[in-house]
């Protein structure tokens, strides 16, 4: 084995991931919403938790991080047995067991999260959007044959750092449109990564708004959502795969070291 040759191999592959990595992005925020605090989900009727606010079952994962919300954003159990007598269904299996529901026409649902995103240009967002109905709690919403949804995405300076609604200058805004769905009680998701250009913040922090506009009930689920100087970058390497391209390199070098010592 030519262990000069590997090891250069190895250095050089292992130097340009590192200078990948002193570029690459931060997850901010990460949320399948499949695991609400403990003892904090209650069905209310219909599959649905609409008196506690999100920051109850989903507040503090991780330590410290807070929704602001604007009306009720609701918690829907998905595969129950309650929502328009059989419950609400999810035949592409995305949803897990919970997923956000919010309204666009009868009241204006907000649901807002702050972060401070650093020196980078973009906060970059993946998520899951759905069509989906209740038929409690004054619904149903959506109109008859199904509706598209679509959700504005906005993104505010927040100089004050402050877990507000929104900001006081709006950074930029992206619209995204789902797939209506054949069914009332069965989501049809759509998944949707979007890049919000953050320069221009006064120190790093914004907000993030999420508002449905039009369709008139919408599921939301599986957040992703990073800072980053690439528009649209969501996979941001892992630390462990630094530390094993060391290791592999303190392995080869060992390897030399032992072979020029026989």
């Amino acid at each position: 084995m030519n262990f000069k040759k590997s090891f250069k191999t190895l250095a050089a592959i292992t130097s340009v991931l590192l200078g990948s990595a002193a570029n690459a992005g931060v997850i901010l925020y990460q949320q399948d919403f499949e695991d609400p605090n403990p003892g904090s989900f209650v069905n209310d009727g219909g599959d649905v938790n609409i008196y506690k606010p999100v920051n109850d079952l989903y507040g503090n994962q991780p330590a410290g991080f807070q929704f602001a919300q604007t009306y009720t954003v609701e918690t829907l159990l998905v595969n129950g047995t309650q929502a328009w007598g059989t419950g609400f269904q999810d035949p592409q299996n995305k949803a897990g067991k919970y997923a956000l529901g919010l309204l666009s026409d009868q009241q204006n649902d907000l649901l807002s999260l702050a972060f401070n995103i650093g020196n980078y240009d973009f906060l970059n967002f993946q998520l899951d959007i759905s069509s989906i109905d209740l038929d409690s709690w004054g619904g149903p919403f959506v109109p008859a044959g199904g509706v598209a949804p679509v959700f504005k995405l906005s993104l505010f300076d927040n100089p004050s750092g402050a877990n507000n609604i929104d900001g006081p200058n709006l950074l930029s805004s992206v619209i995204i449109t789902g797939e209506a769905s054949a069914q009332q009680n069965t989501f049809n998701w759509t998944n949707h990564i979007v890049a919000l250009d953050a320069k221009g913040n006064t120190n790093g922090n914004v907000i993030l708004q999420i508002d449905e506009i039009v369709g008139g009930y919408a599921a939301l689920d599986n957040f992703v959502i990073v800072a980053s100087d690439t528009a649209g970058e969501v996979e941001v390497p892992e630390p462990g795969a630094f530390t094993l391209l060391g290791l592999g390199l303190l392995g080869l070098g060992l390897a030399r070291r032992k072979k020029n010592q026989v």
